[in-house]
């Protein structure tokens, strides 16, 4: 399975923050931004993964990442000259994507949460049995997101049918925002080809998914209790982010969505490729606590 994080977008909610950086580089507490949904991909088991970024960025962000290496994983690169939507994430990773089922995160949302894993496999199950998979998280504001509507079903207490999804609607029918992480069965790249643009002159990832809903082919997920979900993409919410996430850090004394620790559990790298990240990360606390990973001080 392949997976694209969507880094595009000129993150003009956070000027001046990003006028000459990476909406995507800006520290979240103790790593960059992008680390997060990175690490959320690697937690479904992905390893060959497509980052698509501005013109400007692309260059800033492979500088950071690399080939993917260091982690254990594969990483390409692809330009989107301007954001027109983000099911234009599926037609400029075509080649990429090929005939295999793919997973999208947006480059700016964190998840966290205990059972994140199990919901994260069964999301790439269903996707390589033909079914695209969208997660539902509760939400104060329903009118500032694309929204799903659904019943449990009567069958399956684990199930959820979905009715409807809609974007930004005037009059929501729930209170359950669909949240940045899509995972879809191959043909995405076709199916895409086939969402015109919006009112808002995009090409909207709700259009497709409700493509897939209109066949029959769509699942949700609910995060619920437990769970965390962010979109760092404002002033307000990168702070949040941030308080979160050094909360959890310094209480619980490991670290959330690190790349490297989550390779090595998962037997991508080495300890001697782990130990080339710990020297590069110098006295830096991210650094410390890779040496607590190394030494067996910190299991996921």
């Amino acid at each position: 399975m392949k997976g694209i994080v969507l880094a595009g977008g000129a993150g003009t909610r956070l000027y001046p923050l990003t006028i000459v950086t990476s909406k995507q580089l800006l520290p979240v507490y103790d790593k960059p931004m992008i680390y997060y949904p990175l690490s959320t991909l690697m937690m479904a088991g992905i390893r060959e993964i497509l980052i698509i970024s501005t013109p400007e960025d692309t260059p800033r962000i492979e500088n950071l990442l690399g080939d993917g290496s260091k982690f254990g994983l594969e990483l390409s690169y692809a330009i989107q000259e301007k954001p027109e939507g983000l099911a234009q994430a599926f037609t400029i990773g075509r080649e990429f994507i090929g005939d295999e089922p793919c997973a999208m995160v947006l480059g700016d949302n964190i998840f966290y949460g205990n059972g994140l894993s199990k919901k994260l496999d069964d999301a790439r199950e269903d996707a390589k049995n033909g079914k695209a998979t969208i997660f539902g998280y509760y939400v104060e504001d329903p009118k500032r997101f694309g929204i799903m509507e659904f019943e449990k079903d009567p069958n399956n207490k684990n199930a959820l049918n979905v009715k409807s999804v809609e974007e930004k609607p005037k009059n929501p029918k729930s209170n359950y925002a669909i949240v940045g992480l899509y995972f879809y069965p191959k043909g995405v790249s076709s199916m895409a080809d086939d969402v015109k643009p919006s009112a808002r002159g995009e090409l909207e990832i709700t259009t497709l998914n409700d493509m897939y809903l209109k066949e029959g082919r769509l699942n949700a997920q609910l995060l619920g209790r437990g769970f965390t979900w962010m979109d760092a993409g404002t002033f307000d919410s990168l702070r949040k982010a941030t308080e979160f996430v050094s909360m959890i850090e310094q209480y619980q004394g490991m670290t959330i969505s690190s790349p490297e620790e989550i390779a090595y559990h998962m037997g991508w790298i080495d300890e001697a490729k782990l130990k080339e990240s710990i020297k590069a990360y110098g006295k830096s606390p991210y650094g410390k606590r890779l040496e607590a990973v190394l030494e067996g001080k910190v299991v996921l």
